[in-house]
């Protein structure tokens, strides 16, 4: 674990507070919102706060008097060469030569372990992501919700939060609906039946496979006559109305089936595509804590507790025969239905009873990675949990925009429905996992996302995730050949000679990996893993310059052992780097 130097400087500014508090600053000035930031201009220092411009107004003193109390008042630290006050009443920090040097050797102790946080403590944070409904493949579009919340996730954990990842099982509902009746036609025409397939139905091939299981173990004893499964329904698009039409199917199914082989066959579509789900997110490097069934909210009387406690606050009233949730008490443009008037619950229901049990599961921050057509859905929830007497702010919902696939400066087109899409696994297959892990990152999760195929095939530096996996293998292929030479010396003497590291590019790579701990925390706290991308593509680029400029393995020992040192710390902050966002740190390319 290791604390930034941010923080440390953050330490000696609340130490100087600490002593003028009461003096010839008022109390408030131990309390006040401390900003230390990195300096913009490295001629400026390395760190800056403009706490004296803060407390200005309650001390009634000018912010560069205050600002020289304040540098009078800093404990003495090895870490600090010089503070002096800029402007109006910045505060700049220059480090020592010192602090980097114990930087680095941090870095070469900690290793894999470099850059996490120690545990915060307080209440866990719960991240539901994916969540994509069990009715065919992950798509592309799904790729990028697993990479950026999985990402996020390890963030997360790795600035010292309690985490729990959690996919939401989509298992009730019309769209399984749709998916059983799919399979179930499928495994007719199986049997010899002549039909015309519903335009709503889910047409990919991948329902094939699940009507052939249906087959090896029910044999023929679910089919029915064509004219017994369509005569009477309604008409299908184009001539009539296509959801009409597949909910009389859906229906008709049930009928000629029961409950019980109806059941059969919905299960079975359902743990098929589940699985495969699972299958392809543990291949991407992606795995959850739970998978949690949405029938299990009714079953458990989750959903019929949420809307009692609606009732019995008076905050349910009925109109058309609906129960409606008075959600605009709350803030919501609308007032919602819960209980629809043939007495079916409705999904907003099961969402507030969802997140409601979060809470009670001891979850203190919810956060809800979903796709951009939910923006409506935030203000539902959060009147949800505030009318269920839970903080509305304790929900956090990241929408991710949608990522467009383009092969040959062609977009391709997805319908999940029609199967012309292309999956997750194809992606993955074509590309490799590295690639799309960090392409889907690239970018904010509120952007949206051209996902060119060829650059993220492509061995150049125009390619980030070649470009900063390049730079960790070629620090290996320099140990290799250490070894092939049989030089004596190493990462572990070089700690003893850091101060041999003078180069201007030697210091910025230092300044740069010092940076680590800070960029954790920044994109943890902003749910932002593009931050770190772009700080792991500055670090390579640094690398990479050194290493053009530069002899590593020089014959004076002690300069070669503390450049080996500076590399294996690059090395090891690579790795990490790319362990948070789920990329591979390779020895050779």
């Amino acid at each position: 674990m290791s604390t930034s130097l941010k923080s440390e400087i953050e330490a000696l500014v609340v130490s100087a507070l600490d002593v003028l508090a009461g003096n010839m600053l008022p109390d408030e000035a131990r309390t006040v919102t401390l900003q230390v930031e990195r300096a913009r201009d490295p001629r400026h220092g390395d760190f800056a706060t403009n706490v004296a411009m803060s407390l200005a107004k309650p001390a009634r003193r000018a912010p560069r008097d205050i600002a020289a109390a304040i540098i009078a008042a800093l404990p003495e630290s090895p870490l600090v060469a010089e503070a002096q006050i800029a402007g109006p009443g910045f505060i700049n920090f220059r480090l020592t030569a010192a602090a980097h040097e114990r930087e680095l050797g941090s870095v070469l102790a900690a290793g894999p372990d470099y850059g996490r946080a120690p545990r915060a403590g307080g209440e866990p944070v719960i991240v539901e992501f994916v969540s994509a409904n069990p009715t065919g493949p992950l798509h592309v579009g799904h790729g990028r919700h697993a990479a950026y919340g999985d990402s996020v996730a390890n963030l997360l954990d790795a600035a010292g939060h309690d985490v729990h990842r959690e996919y939401y099982v989509n298992d009730a509902g019309r769209q399984m609906d749709i998916l059983a009746v799919s399979v179930w036609l499928r495994y007719l025409q199986g049997l010899g039946a002549e039909l015309r397939f519903p335009s709503n139905g889910y047409r990919g091939d991948y329902i094939l496979p699940i009507a052939e299981a249906l087959s090896r173990g029910a044999g023929d004893d679910l089919g029915r006559p064509a004219a017994a499964v369509f005569d009477g329904l309604p008409p299908d698009a184009p001539e009539g109305d296509k959801d009409e039409y597949v909910d009389a199917l859906i229906a008709r199914m049930r009928e000629l089936l029961g409950d019980e082989d109806y059941r059969r066959v919905h299960e079975l579509a359902l743990n098929s595509i589940l699985a495969d789900i699972r299958d392809d997110l543990e291949g991407f490097g992606v795995t959850f804590d739970t998978w949690f069934s949405e029938r299990s909210l009714t079953d458990s009387g989750l959903v019929r507790e949420s809307i009692g406690r609606l009732q019995d606050a008076h905050l349910a009233y009925e109109k058309d025969g609906a129960l409606w949730f008075r959600a605009t008490d709350f803030g919501d443009e609308k007032d919602r239905v819960v209980v629809r008037d043939n007495g079916q619950t409705t999904y907003i229901a099961s969402d507030i009873a969802y997140h409601l049990g979060k809470r009670q599961r001891g979850f203190g921050c919810l956060l809800d990675i979903l796709g951009a057509d939910h923006h409506g859905y935030v203000a539902r929830v959060r009147a949800g949990l505030e009318a269920m007497g839970e903080p509305a702010d304790s929900l956090e919902v990241r929408l991710v925009q949608f990522a467009v696939l383009y092969r040959g400066g062609e977009k391709v087109q997805m319908s999940t429905r029609s199967g012309e899409f292309v999956t997750l696994r194809e992606l993955r297959s074509e590309v490799g996992n590295d690639a799309a892990r960090l392409f889907y990152v690239l970018r904010s999760n509120d952007q949206h996302l051209d996902f060119d195929l060829e650059l993220a095939k492509s061995r150049t530096n125009e390619n980030p995730v070649y470009y900063i996996q390049y730079a960790h293998a070629r620090i290996c292929s320099v140990f290799r050949q250490l070894d092939e030479k049989g030089l004596a010396g190493g990462a572990e003497e070089g700690v003893g000679h850091l101060e041999r590291l003078t180069e201007s590019h030697e210091v910025a790579l230092m300044n740069r990996i010092g940076r680590f701990p800070e960029v954790i925390e920044l994109a943890a706290a902003n749910r932002a893993p593009q931050t770190l991308v772009h700080y792991l593509r500055e670090l390579a680029q640094e690398f990479h310059t050194y290493y053009n400029a530069h002899t590593i393995l020089v014959d004076d020992r002690e300069l070669r052992s503390a450049r080996l040192a500076l590399i294996t710390a690059v090395r090891h902050v690579l790795a990490n780097g790319l362990a948070l966002v789920g990329v591979s740190a390779p020895e050779s390319m």
